[in-house]
Formats: C-alpha cells, sequence, structure tokens
C-alpha cells in the first residue's frame, strides 16, 4: 500500500479531508455537524493522508503566536492498522517545526493520550474539564526540537510566497519573476 501524507490544497482536498471527517466524527462518533465544522478550517492546514490516492486520515493544525494547535486527526476504520496516523502527524508537526514552532498544544480524547505520547506529548498539569462532542479530552503538550531551516521574515521572500508545507520547491511566483516586469505603475 502506498501510504503519503499532503498539505490538502485544492478545493477537491478540501472535500477529502471534510469527508474523511464526516465519516470518522459525524457518522462513527455522532458528533453534530455545527461541533464539526466549528468555523475554524477556513483558518487552518489541513493534512491529507493518502493511501493508494484514495483518502484516509486527516489532520487539521492551526498556529498561535506561540504554539501549534494539531487536531481533529481522524482515519478511516480500514487504516487504522497502518502507518498513516502516524506520517500525517509527523506532516503536521514538521510544517509546525518549519514554521519556527517548538510547543505543540492538543485535546486528546482520554483513551488516546498514549497513541499522542508516541510523538511526545504529556498531559498539562493545569488540566480543564473538557467534553465535548459526547467525549472527555485532555490538554496535551510537547516540546519539539527546533527546525535547521525556519521560515523567517529574513528567509527568501519566494520561500515565503511559495505553497504551505511546499517551502522548498519552485512556485508560480518564481516562475513569475523570470519575466521582466512590464507594468510600470
Amino acid at each position: 500500500m502506498n501510504l503519503k501524507a499532503v498539505v490538502a490544497a485544492t478545493p477537491d482536498a478540501i472535500q477529502r479531508v471534510f469527508a474523511v471527517r464526516a465519516a470518522v466524527f459525524m457518522s462513527e462518533q455522532d458528533c453534530p455537524y455545527d461541533e464539526e465544522f466549528d468555523g475554524n478550517d477556513f483558518c487552518a492546514t489541513h493534512i491529507l493522508g493518502l493511501a493508494n490516492d484514495e483518502p484516509a486520515a486527516v489532520l487539521r493544525v492551526r498556529f498561535f503566536a506561540e504554539f501549534a494547535k494539531l487536531e481533529r486527526l481522524a482515519v478511516l476504520p480500514r487504516f487504522r492498522r497502518t502507518l498513516i496516523s502516524k506520517m500525517v502527524v509527523d506532516a503536521g508537526i514538521e510544517i509546525a517545526r518549519r514554521k519556527g514552532y517548538r510547543a505543540l498544544y492538543g485535546h486528546a480524547q482520554k483513551r488516546l493520550a498514549r497513541f499522542w505520547s508516541r510523538f511526545g506529548f504529556q498531559p498539562l498539569k493545569k488540566n480543564f474539564k473538557l467534553v465535548y462532542s459526547d467525549h472527555e479530552y485532555i490538554e496535551m503538550a510537547a516540546y519539539i526540537e527546533p527546525h535547521e531551516g525556519p521560515i523567517t521574515m529574513m528567509s527568501d521572500p519566494y520561500i515565503i510566497v511559495r505553497p504551505e508545507g511546499d517551502w522548498d520547491s519552485l512556485g508560480a511566483l518564481d516562475r513569475s519573476a523570470a519575466r521582466p516586469a512590464t507594468n510600470p505603475h
């Protein structure tokens, strides 16, 4: 089985993300629509895990001043015994590292705390009681090694404007730069 994790960067990829989440959270876990699609999807980065190019897993990553929040990890049942969940979480962590983040935060269903501990997450001491969508959660955090080449304001401006997570590949604006400026204003 060919497994890979990619940033969902097209409307089709986002629809695949939403389909996996609807199947896992709304169908399997009976989560209400308004709780699953909470208004944070269009300010986040979504990682799509593919198995033989079919949607298998997803993760949402949101960025705050001092930390990145990993959330909404969903894996379709037939892929739960594969490495796709690890690949999706690793991809989300790597994007956060490249953006210069050193702290990760998340809410884990209590039954999944051990899974998240594999990535360095530990329960926070300040844990508030969290119950939503009929599941009990705990707050967890991980502290990660800095990236050797984080993207900063001093980075090449063409790197900064490249598609999310694809900073090391030439983008459309790199190709545009090869043309001379013709607009005088």
